[in-house]
């Protein structure tokens, strides 16, 4: 199966053609670097992204989060459940582990301080 892939590594953006077959990458075509192969890689069989959101304090206080890497496209859904779960006590610091493990390692961490 042949997808064309617009890459969001770096501002070129270039189009990609990443062949799969079962499951497993064959060929890319048209990255203009590394970077841009090895993300054609992951979205043909496993794409993933950063989730950012906010979560509401328990004193109602509205504080960025997001994961500390990227998950599974296909858990977003699951992590948003998560994050809409959650409900801090105040003071946050940019970097606090919020809720561990996430999705495969991802945590869900503080993106903003707030008092």
């Amino acid at each position: 199966m042949l997808q064309t892939i617009t890459c969001i590594e770096c501002p070129i953006g270039c189009t990609i053609e990443a062949e799969a077959e079962g499951g497993a990458v064959v060929s890319v075509r048209g990255n203009g670097c590394p970077r841009g192969k090895a993300y054609a890689q992951s979205e043909a069989t496993c794409p993933v992204r950063v989730v950012t959101s906010t979560v509401r304090t328990s004193s109602g206080k509205m504080v960025p989060v997001k994961t500390s890497a990227p998950v599974r496209k296909t858990e977003i859904f699951r992590v948003m459940k998560i994050i809409n779960a959650a409900h801090p006590d105040l003071p946050l610091h940019i970097g606090d582990v919020l809720v561990r493990d996430v999705d495969e390692g991802a945590d869900l961490v503080v993106a903003g301080n707030a008092e």
